[in-house]
């Protein structure tokens, strides 16, 4: 199983952000030390090209963001501040997600190890998110004749609100997210399928609604690959998440979604999305979990 990271971590951000910058370095030194992927497998993620982004975004947010010159108010609303190594960060993520989608359509199943940055829309970034990879990702294959449907099976406690506005009208990309009701965004956009969690939900109702709601994706959707974005954030120690889920509820959920894709035959590439736990190595111990679980249906 191939999985994909970017050597340009995140850099420590100034006091104040909640963000848990160094949860991507925590987590590629436990996939290395844990042999879950060889190290043949293990690729430093390309930077994504602009003709990819110019698909999906705006050319003038894209100006914004390459010359860094955002406002400080569409700074804010992404969660922190532009910088150089931000920008090389970004464009490896998407470029990660494109790679981990192409090794999934030859071997079955790869890993990126961050990703999930759904909350990125056509014109503005938010919620820690500035390019949204997925949608990057499916548009860049069906542009190449790799694909013609994607689903993304969206499993962060957020919605996906940004990949579920640019996809609204395409049909050929099918958007499923399973959320916290009362979480950020607070004004949600609509999905193809929307399931919404109430605050202090537990393991056995939310792998309930998880197996219902991935099974009708997978049905609907007729899609020649799946997305899975696989938040920690629907951890019960999560200091955004509102959810009660355990660690091994949440394992449960990585290999219920993985098993249901491999039963519909079809190929899934994995990104990990958010998780904000006030213990980095929770947040790195869940997603090493993940890395886990595709490894086990690779």
């Amino acid at each position: 199983m191939r999985a994909y990271y970017s050597s340009q971590f995140v850099p420590q951000l100034p006091n104040g952000h909640r963000f848990p910058a160094q949860k991507y370095r925590r987590l590629y030194e436990r996939v290395r030390a844990s042999g879950l992927v060889a190290e043949g497998d293990m690729h430093d993620a390309l930077p994504v090209s602009e003709a990819d982004i110019l698909r999906v975004h705006a050319p003038e947010y894209w100006e914004k963001v390459r010359l860094g010159t955002l406002s400080d108010r569409e700074q804010r609303r992404i969660g922190f501040p532009w910088s150089p190594q931000i920008l090389a960060r970004t464009l490896r993520v998407s470029g990660g997600t494109l790679s981990t989608c192409r090794a999934a359509l030859r071997d079955g199943v790869a890993v990126n190890l961050a990703g999930g940055t759904h909350h990125a829309h056509h014109d503005f970034g938010s919620g820690y998110c500035i390019l949204n990879d997925s949608i990057i990702a499916a548009r860049a294959l069906q542009a190449e004749g790799a694909v013609r449907r994607v689903v993304i099976l969206d499993c962060d406690v957020h919605q996906g609100d940004g990949s579920a506005r640019l996809a609204q009208d395409d049909r050929s990309i099918f958007t499923f997210s399973i959320h916290g009701a009362k979480n950020f965004p607070f004004h949600k956009a609509t999905s193809d399928i929307d399931i919404e969690l109430p605050d202090g939900t537990e393991d056995a109702e939310y792998l309930a609604m998880v197996e219902e709601g991935v099974g009708r994706a997978l049905a609907a959707s007729g899609a020649d690959l799946a997305i899975y974005i696989a938040g920690a954030d629907p951890y019960v120690g999560d200091t955004l998440g509102k959810m009660a889920i355990s660690m091994e509820g949440l394992a449960r959920r990585d290999r219920l979604v993985l098993g249901l894709c491999r039963e519909a035959a079809l190929p899934v590439a994995v990104t990990m999305g958010g998780g904000y736990a006030r213990d980095v190595d929770d947040i790195a111990a869940i997603h090493t979990e993940t890395v886990r679980a595709a490894r086990e249906i690779a």
